[in-house]
C-alpha cells in the first residue's frame, strides 16, 4: 500500500460499513484522517473549524464554572476536545452509537484518542443518542435523570439530511422538547449542520426554547478553494426564576 494512503480500520456496523483512512496531504505534507460510511464521507480532520466552534460557541453562552456537558457523536473527537479545553468543564459525557468509533479512540488510532481517553473528566458511552434523548430517563445510562448545562450534537449532516430516518423526530418540536428536558435551567443546546441556516428548523427551536439563533461559521476549504461554511444552532432554556 502507498505510504500516502492507508485504510486503518474497516468494520461492518448496524448502519453500514464504516472505515477510517489516513492519507498524506500533498500540499501541507500532513496526515489527514477521514471517516467514510459506505461510499459517503462523514468527516475529515482537514475540516474541524465547525466542530470546534460547536463547543466554543455553546460554552461561551454560560458564565458558570463546574459545567456538565454531553456530546452526541464522537467522530474524530474535535468537538469533545474543544469542550475539554475549557477548564470550566468538570465532566464530559460523549455518546456514540458505534462501538467501533469509540474503539478507535481507545486504541489511539485517531489523533485525539490518547488525549480524550486519558482525561479523567471524559467518559465515552456506547449508546443511541436519539433514543436516549427521547427517554425521560435521560442521556446518561449510569445516572438516570441527570441534567446537563450543555448538550452538543453532531451526528447528522443537517436537520433535513439525516443518517437514519428515525433521527428526524428529534428535530421537530416534540423531539426538541424531550431533549430540552435533559438541560438544566439556563442550559444550552447546540447543533452542528453542514447546510445553510434553516428558517423552519430555527422556528421549531424557538417554539421550545427561550431563545434560539443560527450562526454561520466560515472556514478555508483547500479542496475547493476559497471558503466554505457550516451552521451552528444555539438554543437556550429559561433560567431559574427567583
Amino acid at each position: 500500500m502507498s505510504a500516502r494512503f492507508e485504510e486503518i480500520d474497516w468494520q461492518p456496523t448496524p448502519i453500514g460499513e464504516i472505515s477510517l483512512r489516513r492519507r498524506r496531504d500533498p500540499v501541507s505534507g500532513e496526515d489527514v484522517y477521514e471517516v467514510k460510511l459506505g461510499d459517503e464521507f462523514l468527516m475529515s480532520s482537514l475540516f474541524t473549524t465547525g466542530e470546534t466552534a460547536l463547543a466554543e460557541l455553546a460554552l461561551a453562552e454560560l458564565p458558570d464554572t463546574g459545567l456538565d456537558v454531553a456530546v452526541g457523536g464522537l467522530g474524530l473527537g474535535y468537538t469533545a476536545q474543544a469542550a475539554l479545553d475549557d477548564r470550566r468543564v468538570r465532566s464530559l459525557t460523549v455518546i456514540d452509537t458505534l462501538a467501533e468509533v469509540i474503539g478507535w479512540h481507545r486504541r489511539h488510532l485517531v489523533p485525539l484518542g490518547a488525549r480524550l481517553t486519558s482525561d479523567a473528566r471524559c467518559r465515552l458511552v456506547h449508546g443511541d443518542f436519539f433514543e436516549l434523548a427521547a427517554d425521560p430517563g435521560g442521556l446518561d445510562p449510569e445516572e438516570p435523570g441527570r441534567r446537563f448545562h450543555v448538550i452538543l450534537l453532531d451526528v447528522d449532516h443537517s436537520p433535513r439530511h439525516v443518517l437514519h430516518p428515525r433521527h428526524a423526530a428529534l428535530y421537530r418540536p416534540a423531539g426538541l422538547r424531550a431533549l430540552a428536558g435533559h438541560l438544566r435551567p439556563g442550559g444550552v443546546f447546540a447543533l452542528w449542520s453542514n447546510d445553510p441556516p434553516d428558517e423552519e428548523f430555527t422556528t421549531a427551536l424557538t417554539e421550545v426554547f427561550a431563545h434560539a439563533a443560527a450562526h454561520v461559521v466560515d472556514f478555508d476549504n483547500p479542496l475547493r478553494g476559497g471558503t466554505s461554511a457550516n451552521t451552528v444552532y444555539l438554543a437556550g432554556t429559561a433560567p431559574d426564576t427567583p
